[in-house]
């Protein structure tokens, strides 16, 4: 048999848990978070790449005998699996968003293009929608939040919109929901969380400043966000960690490294399923 099916699916495992899990560990990636994102989407399109090129390449290499049949049964499971998570995922998200928007229309005012919340708890987020986007704050958010800091907070509410950073974190859901609990890691998922807050972080600060970002962070720490959006505030160690990353220097020599890796982490399981295919042609 050749070693081809078997690496990759070493490979797919890898990169669906232990990776993850490692890349976890390693916060000052989050130095360049625009890499490091690249580099997180890199490593879930190539467990994908390598969970599915593993029963393909055992199918090819074993001809259509019974190893190539189970070989194309896991295939088919895998890629099964995957639609029904995403199906499920994006099914579900829309709704909660879709009701959410409702409620907020019977509750609250809209004052030019904010949507204000009447309560006195200091609120700020963001629900995402291909037409009817929002961003909301609470009444407590603006007595509470100066001019400027409310500017960044804005700043940082619309840069998730623009980014569609509900689409980014949708297909890990999808990705973590698809592969078995002993495979996939949550650990990409928090992650990837973070770093949606820490690229809305760098956006919001260029554009309003890293002090006032800084001092809302503060204002609204430990506010709650619901789960149909996605919130600028933060608590405890995480929230810690994105306020001192706003004072952090740019680190092209690193964004450039961790750019390079994701592309080979994606080039990897495409040689080896390739790799067979083309060695027959010739």
């Amino acid at each position: 048999m050749a070693p081809t099916p078997w690496a990759l699916a070493v490979l797919g495992v890898l990169l669906a848990g232990p990776l993850p899990a490692l890349l976890a560990r390693a916060p000052w990636l989050r130095r360049s978070p625009a890499a490091t994102m690249l580099l997180w989407q890199g490593v879930a399109l190539a467990a994908v790449l390598s969970a599915l090129g593993a029963g393909l390449s055992l199918a090819t290499s074993q001809g259509w005998g019974s190893p190539a049949a189970l070989a194309l049964v896991v295939t088919a499971v895998v890629t099964a699996r995957l639609g029904l998570s995403g199906h499920r995922v994006g099914t579900s998200l829309r709704a909660v968003r879709r009701h959410h928007r409702e409620q907020l229309d019977l509750v609250t005012q809209r004052r030019g293009r904010l949507t204000v919340l009447e309560t006195e708890q200091p609120l700020a987020y963001c629900v995402p929608a291909l037409k009817s986007s929002r961003v909301v704050v609470s009444q407590g958010a603006l007595d509470r939040l100066g001019t400027d800091e409310l500017g960044a907070v804005l700043a940082h509410e619309r840069a998730h919109l623009r980014a569609r950073h509900d689409l980014v974190l949708e297909a890990f859901s999808v990705l973590h929901r698809a592969f078995p609990r002993w495979v996939s890691s949550a650990a990409a998922l928090r992650e990837v969380r973070t770093l949606v807050e820490v690229l809305a972080d760098r956006t919001a600060a260029r554009e309003a400043g890293v002090q006032p970002l800084a001092r809302a962070l503060v204002g609204l720490a430990g506010a709650p966000a619901p789960s149909a959006g996605l919130a600028a505030s933060g608590s405890g160690r995480e929230l810690v960690d994105r306020i001192d990353l706003l004072a952090a220097p740019p680190r092209p020599v690193q964004a450039a490294l961790v750019t390079l890796v994701a592309v080979g982490v994606v080039v990897l399981p495409t040689a080896f399923v390739v790799a067979p295919w083309l060695d027959g042609l010739t």
